[in-house]
């Protein structure tokens, strides 16, 4: 009886071990089947990303094309004038739109093979149009809480935003560094860690960071005058 009740023992131990063997197996396959998936979708994302970059120059000849319909044109209409500025202007916000795009997409695809974040790509902040008329603007991202004026209305943006800068104040904002391009590296990089600044909430009136870029442009040109005098 003691020898069955041992051999009994040592069955029940290596059946046991074999369950847990099962179950580690199991899991093991469950994990190569949802890192295959994993793998499908990230593939089909890059794809995605890969064939946007493919499609874009054929829009910025197509645009181009458009522009120097107008601007070759051995007269001037205005009405053809204002149409070739509108899509010159659709032509550079489009690239920068498919930079960002791409480059999210492939976060995305790394974010999904190490499976680490949702397979849904994240859109691209819509950037609000304020209801100013006549303003020329650039898609850009915000690397300090920034404040400038439109009319009568005083735009606050915080900081890590993409935000569409009046371009006649993007020179200053760049030799300052308080912006970049949405296809910089450090933009890209920023972008990763910060977002897009779609949950961001507007600074403060009183917040002392932030730059107010009307104030800078005017000292620039102050200092320009003082310069030439």
């Amino acid at each position: 009886m003691r020898a069955v009740e041992d051999r009994a023992k040592t069955l029940r131990a290596e059946l046991a071990e074999f369950d847990e063997q099962i179950v580690s197996t199991d899991r093991a396959l469950a994990d190569a089947k949802a890192q295959r998936d994993r793998e499908l979708v990230a593939d089909k994302i890059e794809a995605m990303a890969a064939a946007i970059e493919q499609a874009a120059p054929g829009f910025l000849a197509g645009a181009a094309a458009l522009v120097e319909a107008v601007t070759k044109s051995a007269v001037s209409v205005p009405e053809a004038t204002r149409f070739s500025t509108s899509v010159d202007a659709m032509r550079r916000e489009v690239l920068s739109a498919a930079d960002l795009i791409c480059w999210e997409l492939r976060t995305v695809a790394v974010r999904t093979r190490a499976g680490n974040a949702n397979t849904a790509v994240p859109v691209p902040p819509e950037v609000e149009q304020p209801p100013t008329p006549g303003i020329e603007r650039q898609l850009i991202y915000t690397l300090n809480p920034l404040l400038w004026r439109e009319g009568n209305e005083v735009r606050r943006i915080p900081a890590f935003a993409v935000v569409g800068l009046p371009k006649m104040l993007l020179p200053v904002a760049l030799r300052h560094q308080h912006v970049d391009y949405l296809n910089a590296r450090r933009v890209q990089t920023l972008m990763h860690v910060h977002g897009s600044g779609e949950f961001n909430s507007d600074p403060d009136p009183d917040d002392p960071q932030l730059v107010d870029l009307d104030a800078l442009a005017a000292g620039e040109q102050e200092t320009a005058r003082a310069d030439v005098a």
